[in-house]
Formats: C-alpha cells, sequence, structure tokens
C-alpha cells in the first residue's frame, strides 16, 4: 500500500509516518518510481509506535523496543527482549520525575490562588 492508505487506515498523517520512517521506526520498500510501499506489518508497526508513545515512550527508545511487542488479541503486549526492563523502568522513572516537577509547580499555584482569592 502505499503512503496515503497506509495513513487512512491507520488515521496517522503522512507527514507523522515519513517522521516514524526518519526515526527508523518504519521501513518501507521504495519502488522503482520512488513511491514508499508499505505492508500489513508496517500497519501493525505503526498501531505500536502510537501505543508505545501513548504510554510515553520517545521514539528513540522506541526504536529500540519496536521488535520486542505484540498484539495480544486486542492489546499490545511486550516480550521480554533483553534491555525491555532497564528501558522501561529508566523511562517510567523519568515520568514519576516530571509528574513530580507537575505537581510541585500545581501546589504553588495552588498556593498562590488561595492568597488572591484570600
Amino acid at each position: 500500500m502505499r503512503i496515503g492508505e497506509l495513513a487512512e487506515r491507520t488515521g496517522v498523517s503522512r507527514r507523522l509516518l515519513r517522521y516514524y520512517e526518519e526515526q527508523g521506526l518504519l521501513r518501507p520498500t521504495r519502488l522503482p518510481n520512488g513511491y514508499r510501499h508499505y505492508s500489513e506489518a508496517d500497519a501493525d508497526a505503526v498501531r505500536h509506535i502510537r501505543a508505545l508513545l501513548a504510554a510515553g515512550l520517545p521514539t528513540a527508545v522506541i526504536a529500540q523496543l519496536l521488535h520486542c511487542v505484540h498484539d495480544d488479541g486486542d492489546r499490545l503486549t511486550p516480550a521480554a527482549c533483553p534491555g525491555m526492563i532497564a528501558h522501561l523502568r529508566r523511562e517510567r522513572a523519568r515520568i514519576a520525575a516530571s509528574i513530580a516537577r507537575l505537581q510541585t509547580s500545581q501546589r504553588t499555584l495552588d498556593a498562590w490562588l488561595t492568597t488572591l482569592n484570600g
């Protein structure tokens, strides 16, 4: 399938599909006329990429872990690939630190609002 069809089937814009290719997440074949050709596996990969992005993983980490996930019915399931646990723990810690910073900001703003509302 061509990029437009993949975009339509996955709900992901052509621009994002090209970005995923630039990041090494998708590897379409090139036709003699230069057009990209995507397979069913690419459509699956896009769904996996979207799920991993929704989990808060950056594309650099997704590039290393994409081959470690598969569909298990309606869910994405990770496999125990080398480095998978370390990557997930590191990303969880990064997200937890971001949440802590945001909570601190929220408490500060709450205190200021309380002061202003007297």
